[in-house]
């Protein structure tokens, strides 16, 4: 009956032909598939956006001091004299205005979340023009920026999607403190674009703070510069800091959700299980309404192979299609889709959902297991069916 190639192609064309004559069983199994990839895929776009966000707005060439052993921007304190002493650290880039340092102020203020009307932390971040300049991409893409010394304040693009009241113009009220909105800033969709942003000595001025701040950021020449720098920090008894590039500082705050990847594949996991059980029994079913047509294979000379990966194949392509169709829904729901969640020092982060190839291949990878676990068995039972029990069956 020629090769066994020609009759597995055979058997695999006849079994997606017929398909369409068992189609609600076969949309059962899609449908199944679907739903276990776009869920997969909607934890996974949330885990690589709030990364992303993250990631992207560390430099290597900016170091990052913040108080030894403390977690976050709002667990540190640094004082003026640790600041002019910084200053003097080997590596740190000079100008004509002296060294490229930015020390600054992060304190936490309520925001209304525009998706549920509810408070939420949002931090208010105290810079001079030279943290301003130090970012990467920071431009004001509405209004200006604030006047030293006044209580003006610009604004994240971030925060103007996901918080109500910070519109330009508009006036907002911290305790008993009244800020003018100047302007609107982008950094090109990263972290800081979750922020407000007013003059460092107003804030310490109004937060009672004195003359300390929390970070102290300074432009290295290059990033091998960072070496000599710590060891300038612990030879000096002074300086009880941790300092790190702010590109690492950032990929280490970016790890707390990290876990969303994992739970996605866990919760995917424990729904593929559900599916598979749904899949089975459609390929079972698959089987066995087709009893005659294998047993006349069998019967004119096809293989029990050709049988077995007719089935599986069969699976496969209606895992497939599933998957396919669940990534379409996935990428049209949440791809670009804003959120926002609790960051490293309890304030929200605004981030977008980030859809991208390698998660598209992660969920076509679940699909094609629910096909292969679906078909084999079912499959196993096609390829040693006899000829004789799979006509009396069928009669």
């Amino acid at each position: 009956m020629g090769s066994i190639f020609s009759q597995i192609s055979a058997v695999v064309a006849m079994n997606i032909r017929s398909l369409p004559q068992r189609f609600w069983m076969s949309l059962a199994m899609v449908i199944a598939s679907a739903v276990v990839v776009a869920i997969l895929l909607a934890f996974l776009a949330m885990a690589k956006g709030f990364s992303a966000t993250l990631d992207s707005a560390g430099s290597e060439n900016v170091a990052i001091f913040t108080r030894e052993g403390s977690a976050a921007e709002l667990n540190s304190v640094i004082s003026r004299d640790q600041v002019n002493i910084i200053e003097t650290a080997p590596g740190v880039v000079k100008d004509e205005n002296g060294p490229v340092i930015s020390p600054e102020l992060y304190v936490i203020v309520d925001g209304i979340k525009k998706s549920s009307q509810t408070e939420a932390n949002i931090p208010l971040r105290g810079i001079d023009e030279r943290g301003f300049a130090m970012r990467k991409n920071v431009q004001i893409t509405d209004g200006r920026m604030f006047t030293p010394g006044t209580n003006e304040m610009i604004v994240g693009a971030g925060i103007l999607r996901e918080f109500d009241g910070f519109a330009l113009g508009e006036e907002v009220r911290f305790g008993k403190v009244i800020w003018k909105v100047v302007g609107v800033f982008s950094t090109g969709g990263n972290v800081f674009e979750s922020e407000l942003w007013a003059d460092v000595k107003v804030l310490q001025s109004l937060y009672n703070r004195g003359s300390s701040y929390q970070t102290a950021r300074v432009q290295m020449s290059s990033p091998n510069d960072l070496e000599a720098v710590r060891k300038f920090v612990a030879d000096d008894p002074r300086l009880n800091l941790d300092v790190e590039t702010e590109e690492a500082y950032f990929k280490a705050q970016g790890k707390q959700l990290s876990y969303m990847a994992y739970f996605g594949w866990i919760i995917s996991s424990i729904m593929a299980l559900g599916a598979l059980a749904g899949a089975l029994n459609t390929m079972y079913t698959s089987v066995a309404e087709r009893a005659r047509e294998i047993a006349t294979l069998r019967a004119i000379g096809f293989s029990s192979l050709s049988a077995f990966v007719g089935t599986i194949v069969e699976a496969l392509v209606l895992a497939a299609i599933g998957g396919a169709f669940g990534s379409i829904v996935a990428f049209l729901l949440f791809d670009g889709l804003n959120a926002s969640t609790l960051g490293g020092s309890f304030t929200q982060v605004v981030f977008s959902f980030e859809m991208t190839g390698d998660l598209f291949i992660q969920g076509g990878i679940i699909a094609l297991m629910i096909g292969f676990l679906s078909g084999f068995f079912p499959a196993f039972r096609a390829a040693r069916l006899p000829v004789i029990v799979a006509f009396r069956n069928a009669a």
